[in-house]
């Protein structure tokens, strides 16, 4: 019987695995209003809910989640992406229906929403529960240690005996070694929604036995998420007033760019809805030279656009990269929210993302005296792998019968429950910083 529960609570996404027959590995199964799945959007809701009591709240989680906020548009708190918010000394919680939610609070209560949808296909006991975390958080000064401290605290509260983390690449390096027939050194590249992790392991068999010897790991806080931050930056945010000017004693001053730093991230905006900045924002109208964009950035964050935004970039994003261009339609601003967009300038707005993330690729291997060509084996992961100008860092690099792709969204769960069922755990696992 399976006593592991591998975790990989994700910035988009997150995936439950265990063990299920000999070494072959299963995911969780949920079933919501929604429907059913194996994978669950990292996303939250909230509505009042009066039949329950004045204070109470209904929460729905994932697609659930989605599908409350779409029906509900005004009474409901849509949260997502909330893993962004792990490392920030910054987010101190945030107001649902004026009752405070800590990160803890917002992990605990999704994760409680899972185990509520996967009824009995929970597993039952688990004896230890591995969790992914990458190798650097997502945020501009992410402080690593914090996350760590505040995952425990939320897993605590579910009281699983074993609480183990390991390193989302490490992980995902595990479950694509299973397939491997020889002694191989693997690097993993692992593109979630907040962050890019290099992991860099060589595996041997000895007599049946996969072992591991970590040679280095490196990673930046920058993926797929920051991609959208710079579509919506360079396509939207000139629609809502960035660049514009209001006034104030006779001059012309710049509206502060801080309010779209955070209307860029897309996954940000409920938190920013509650914000002081909010406030001056709505302020500023009556003294803006184009004050039309400025009501219309307000009438976004009003009615809770976010994720609308990010379904209409998110299907750019991936029409880019089987097409040299490509229709970017965001409805909620009209004709405003409908052009062309181009393979060449899509890759020019991320070009300093592409450079930050092969300066991390270099890290590893500079660090481990590592030459390109005698990695064996380079596995490609995460949605962000798709884009072809992260693709043409490995295959320029590297031959190209030696990368690899596939499991993208299950990669890292299924590692780390394969991972949870051997007796050298420790070997895998980083410590929680007290």
């Amino acid at each position: 019987m399976a006593n592991a529960l591998g975790l990989d609570f994700g910035t988009t996404n997150t995936v439950l695995a265990q063990l299920s027959q000999g070494s072959d590995t299963a995911s969780i199964s949920f079933e919501s209003s929604a429907g059913t799945g194996n994978t669950m959007r990292t996303a939250l809701s909230f509505i009042k809910d009066p039949q329950l009591g004045a204070s109470a709240l209904q929460v729905e989680a994932g697609a659930a989640a989605i599908r409350a906020f779409i029906d509900n548009p005004g009474d409901c708190r849509f949260l997502q992406s909330i893993k962004t918010f792990a490392a920030s000394s910054l987010f101190q919680g945030t107001l649902v229906h004026a009752r405070r939610f800590q990160f803890e609070d917002l992990m605990e209560v999704f994760l409680k929403r899972l185990e509520h949808y996967a009824g009995d296909n929970w597993p039952s006991p688990v004896s230890r529960v591995v969790t992914g975390r990458p190798v650097h958080f997502a945020g501009a000064n992410p402080d690593a240690d914090l996350a760590m401290r505040r995952y425990d605290e939320a897993l605590t509260r579910l009281g699983f005996p074993e609480l183990h983390y390991v390193y989302e690449p490490v992980a995902a390096a595990f479950y694509f070694a299973q397939n491997l027939n020889h002694d191989a050194t693997v690097l993993v590249a692992d593109f979630g929604g907040g962050t890019s992790d290099f992991s860099l392991i060589r595996f041997e068999t000895k007599a049946g036995r996969v072992s591991a010897i970590p040679v280095g790991q490196s990673g930046v806080g920058v993926a797929g998420d920051q991609f959208d931050a710079r579509m919506i930056d360079h396509l939207v945010a000139p629609e809502i007033g960035k660049g514009s000017q209001f006034k104030s004693f006779g001059k012309r001053l710049d509206v502060p760019a801080s309010y779209y730093r955070n209307f860029s991230r897309w996954n940000q905006l409920s938190i920013f809805k509650t914000t002081k900045e909010y406030a001056d924002l709505k302020a500023l109208v009556r003294q803006a030279v184009e004050p039309d964009k400025l009501e219309r950035f307000i009438d976004l964050i009003e009615h809770d656009e976010g994720y609308q935004l990010h379904q209409a970039v998110s299907a750019t994003k991936m029409a880019l990269s089987g097409s040299d261009e490509a229709e970017f339609r965001f409805t909620a601003l009209g004709a405003a929210g409908e052009k062309t967009v181009r393979r060449q300038d899509f890759e020019a707005w991320i070009e300093p993302d592409l450079q930050s993330i092969t300066a991390a690729l270099d890290d590893v291997l500079d660090k481990t005296g590592t030459l390109a060509g005698s990695v064996d084996k380079v596995f490609l992961t995460g949605g962000t792998s798709f884009v072809p100008a992260v693709r043409r860092i490995f295959s320029e690099r590297f031959a190209a019968d030696r990368i690899e792709t596939g499991g993208e969204l299950i990669s890292i769960a299924h590692g780390l429950a394969l991972i949870g069922e051997r007796d050298d755990i420790e070997q895998w696992t980083v410590p929680v910083a007290a």
